[in-house]
């Protein structure tokens, strides 16, 4: 995977499965790329390369590593930008942790994590990995909006090929819970700003004292700026009420945030319900699980390791849980439940596969059973609620009949929740936080108990008008239903509103569009795809990334197959693959038998644009030759079902890339608007068929038995390349 000084295409070097993938797919791109005069060349923005990154003066000079990511942010902000970004690690602490031991493991000197720092070096260090956690990567790259929607020859394919939903039955009891007062959506204050602002956060506890939390935020005018909070009691006495009800109803109780996007609050949400499922225990013993280094935010399988030889807490908690509902398993086999792992149980996968499942999850015995769906916040829970009401009404998605749900979606220049962490805050004592202009004006103001979740965020203008203005492009090029989907009676969005109606209606188009809140909207959504048609979802951040798994997954069966345009500011293209949630899950099979079922259609989705893009940027007409082939190839490889195996013994990720490579090959050799690349690749497309026999089985030759990467966080280069491309004949072929 060698690099190229100033490439024409930037392919994003990540982790997990769609590294893996990688390894195999990204040879052949650069192969052929090549033979059109197209540069591809990688930038590493793994969890393990940003680690390395941040720490240069722990490393030796060999080990030391460009910060590849922030290179790529000053090159997103530019018209040069054409990045392929596949799906990164956004890193709880318990996978930070991991990855900081294995690359200790492998000789780099970089320091601990500090759960606790109290030196200034240790606040350093903390600060430093903090800006690795979670969300780091999307918001840096992200300098425009989203437009996601299935391609068309996916979409045909999957309602050619339907695939199998779960049955729903109209006395399920699943359902979802959530808080109705006390929560990030009840204490919500928004305003726009008529002004440049410079701004501190301050919060004063109840003894007066005053400690700046934050300060020289700059914002511009026009900015969209909110504040709320969550009462850390409130919080507990819900979650104490839902695990009785959950009990009384004889389901699985079962809890879905997002901890690895929102990085700050939504692992501090896990610890308060992981305390709460262990209140009895934590109130006897708490001297104990203190000296013992316990934090309920890594969850469950964390304190159980350190509680391992302390047989009075054990028991305890033997007793507790026989007190409690059954817990909704990540792994039954294994033991590993919902509240192990703040990162095993991602929102926006979880819940879609649940409703897919018919409102079925996974319990303690092995068995799928209904579910309590606790989302505590209530700011997007509806949208689930309102899914599983209308299933239980109307019966399972029909996907062979089904419409589609394309999704415009607001996430620039860190536009909302996602861009919140640098002011999140979580009170250790009572007392009030306020946003503070440099005039003294306060902005936002909130008295709040200890414990309480404070948080900030913004939409700046220019996103704003360039995401209602890609709404109206997209309606006007697809004549499909169109929703924004605001909520009037949420402070964030009645100013979304106020900006929406005057830019529709300065275009003369506003009938053309219908603004609901989130339940209605999905509702509405729901009914137009039964009927066959089709509808675009216009919505802030956190709903775009919500929605665009929830309607892939039921439509498609995966949201790793949508294709993503991120149509940039200042004239780029960043063109992203698919989600990775299940990557770990296809990893640790690689690891056990050799076998890697993710699917790089995603992947080809977003080639084909990329180099679309560059011909259309760049006037290179190879580009385009190679798009439309890219295209061809990508139809081949649905038609002819090529795509990989969940089960080893049988096709993966590898004999996928082998038929897109043939495909593609086939699709240049027969096209007839560049001769010199119709003559190049015809030998090669023949070659590829002639020994197809010899490379299928050496793809399949190492499947049933474990392969070894050298690493999952940091992968052997020469370890990986053996692994992920096996076959020597289709090497050869390639070169």
């Amino acid at each position: 995977m060698a690099n190229t000084p100033n490439p024409d295409i930037i392919y994003t070097k990540v982790d997990e499965a769609p590294e893996l993938a990688s390894a195999s797919l990204l040879p052949i791109i650069q192969r052929f790329a090549a033979a059109a005069g197209v540069s591809v060349g990688t930038k590493d923005i793994s969890l393990a390369a940003r680690i390395l990154a941040a720490f240069p003066e722990h490393l030796t000079e060999q080990q030391r590593i460009p910060n590849d990511l922030a290179e790529l942010g000053e090159l997103v902000k530019t018209p040069e930008a054409n990045v392929i970004k596949l799906p990164n690690i956004s890193a709880s602490v318990p996978q930070l942790a991991e990855a900081i031991e294995e690359l200790q493991g492998k000789g780099f000197a970089v320091p601990d994590y500090p759960e606790t720092p109290e030196t200034d070096a240790e606040k350093d260090v903390r600060a430093r990995y903090d800006a690795i956690k979670g969300s780091a990567v999307n918001p840096v790259l992200r300098e425009g909006n989203s437009d996601r929607r299935a391609a068309t020859a996916v979409k045909r394919y999957a309602q050619n090929n339907p695939h199998r939903m779960g049955d729903w039955s109209a006395d399920s009891k699943t359902r979802v819970a959530s808080m109705s007062s006390g929560d990030f959506r009840s204490n919500e204050t928004s305003i726009t700003l008529d002004r440049d602002v410079t701004v501190k956060i301050e919060y004063s506890d109840i003894y007066l004292s005053t400690e700046v939390l934050k300060e020289n935020l700059t914002y511009s005018a026009g900015t969209v700026l909110d504040a709320s909070f969550m009462d850390a009691y409130a919080l507990q006495d819900f979650l104490a009420a839902e695990i009785e009800k959950t009990k009384d109803e004889g389901v699985l109780f079962s809890l879905h945030l997002k901890a690895t996007m929102m990085k700050v609050s939504d692992p501090i949400i896990f610890g308060h319900a992981v305390r709460t499922w262990l209140a009895p225990v934590f109130d006897e013993f708490a001297d104990r699980l203190d000296d013992l280094g316990v934090n309920p935010n890594q969850g469950l399988g964390d304190l159980l390791d350190r509680i391992a030889d302390d047989a009075d807490i054990l028991s305890a908690i033997e007793a507790c849980m026989k007190e409690r509902p059954p817990l909704y398993m990540v792994n039954s086999d294994n033991g590993i439940t919902n509240l192990h792992v703040p990162s095993d149980v991602i929102i926006d996968a979880s819940m879609p596969a649940l409703i897919r499942a018919g409102g079925k999850g996974w319990g303690p015995d092995g068995k799928e059973a209904d579910a309590v769906c606790v989302i505590p916040d209530n700011s997007y829970a509806p949208i689930y609620s309102e899914s599983i009401k209308f299933f239980k009404e109307n019966g399972k998605l029909d996907p062979a009949t089904a419409g589609t749900v394309q999704n415009i979606g607001l996430m620039a220049q860190k536009a909302e929740e996602y861009g919140s962490h640098p002011t999140t805050f979580e009170l250790k004592r009572s007392g009030t936080m306020r946003m503070i202009a440099e005039d003294g004006t306060v902005l936002h103001e909130h008295y709040m108990e200890s414990g309480g979740i404070w948080r900030s965020s913004s939409a700046k203008k220019a996103p704003i008008e360039d995401w209602v203005n890609l709404a109206i492009d997209r309606q006007k090029i697809t004549g499909f239903r169109s929703i924004f989907w605001l909520d009037a009676d949420r402070a964030h969005d009645a100013q979304l509103i106020d900006y929406v109606k005057a830019i529709l209606e300065a275009n003369g188009v506003a009938e053309k569009f219908e603004i609901m809140a989130p339940r209605e909207a999905t509702r509405a959504s729901l009914e137009t795809i039964t009927r066959g048609e089709n509808t675009i979802a216009i919505t802030g951040n956190v709903l775009r990334d919500y929605l665009t798994d929830l309607f892939p997954i039921l439509e498609l069966a995966t949201s790793a197959k949508m294709l993503s345009i991120v149509k940039l500011m200042q004239g780029g293209g960043l063109f992203e693959t698919g989600a990775g949630g299940s990557a770990p899950k296809h990893v640790q099979q690689l690891q056990s038998e050799n076998h890697l079922r993710w699917d790089s259609l995603g992947e080809f989705c977003a080639l084909g644009e990329s180099f679309k893009f560059l011909a259309q940027a760049k006037g290179n007409a190879r580009a385009q030759v190679l798009g439309d082939a890219v295209e061809a190839a990508t139809q081949g490889i649905l038609d002819n079902n090529r795509s990989p195996s969940r089960k080893v013994g049988e096709p993966d990720n590898r004999d996928s890339h082998y038929w897109f490579a043939r495909y593609w090959a086939e699709a240049l050799a027969a096209q007839t608007d560049d001769a010199g690349l119709a003559e190049e690749f015809a030998p090669i497309a023949q070659a590829l068929a002639e020994n197809e026999a010899a490379i299928i089985s050496e793809l399949m030759s190492g499947q049933g038995k474990p392969a070894d990467t050298g690493g999952y966080y940091h992968a052997d280069p020469a370890k990986l390349a053996a692994v992920m491309r096996p076959s020597p004949t289709l090497n050869g072929i390639l070169g």
